[in-house]
């Protein structure tokens, strides 16, 4: 993980304080049988608690965001990608959020290559990990994460807003 070192100009205060969390999630799509991995979440869950999502997670400090993505995915299904096959597939801007009063920014990738099957393996956090035909997406589905996975599978809008208006 990069660390902070003497030559990197520190960050001015006014700009840790107004930062926004960031967040990645992975669009895991096998376009050959046009299925994606979702998981849901546990009663136990933080937050959405019951709903559907995407795999997803915050970065750590100094993480770039591609590192995130592949952490997260692996740590909540056991699916392994490579940082350089993710392709950027939405982008979500939300005013506030449930660990981030100053809003977040998540990134949203695409991985068409992957190794190993899906599993749930925070039993705490999700109730399930699994396969979901595209044009079956739940409706019971965390709505940011769902307006981007649609947008994704239509090819559509790549920046949504969340609570700005």
């Amino acid at each position: 993980m990069p660390q902070q070192t003497d030559d990197q100009p520190k960050a001015l205060k006014p700009a840790l304080e107004s930062m926004t969390l960031l967040v990645a999630a992975v669009i895991v799509h096998d376009k050959t049988t046009n299925r994606v991995v979702l998981l849901q979440r546990s009663e136990n869950a933080k937050f959405a608690q019951g709903m559907w999502d995407l795999p997803v997670g915050k970065s750590e400090p100094g993480e770039p965001i591609t590192e995130t993505a592949v952490r997260e995915l692996y740590e909540e299904t056991g699916l392994t990608v490579k940082p350089e096959s993710l392709k950027i597939a939405h982008v979500i801007h939300g005013a506030w959020g449930v660990e981030a009063p100053s809003g977040f920014l998540t990134v949203v990738f695409a991985a068409h290559e992957w190794t190993g099957e899906p599993e749930n393996r925070e039993p705490r956090k999700h109730s399930q990990v699994r396969w979901t035909d595209a044009d079956a997406i739940p409706e019971n589905f965390v709505e940011t994460t769902r307006s981007a996975l649609r947008s994704y599978l239509a090819e559509g809008l790549e920046v949504s807003l969340d609570g700005w208006r």
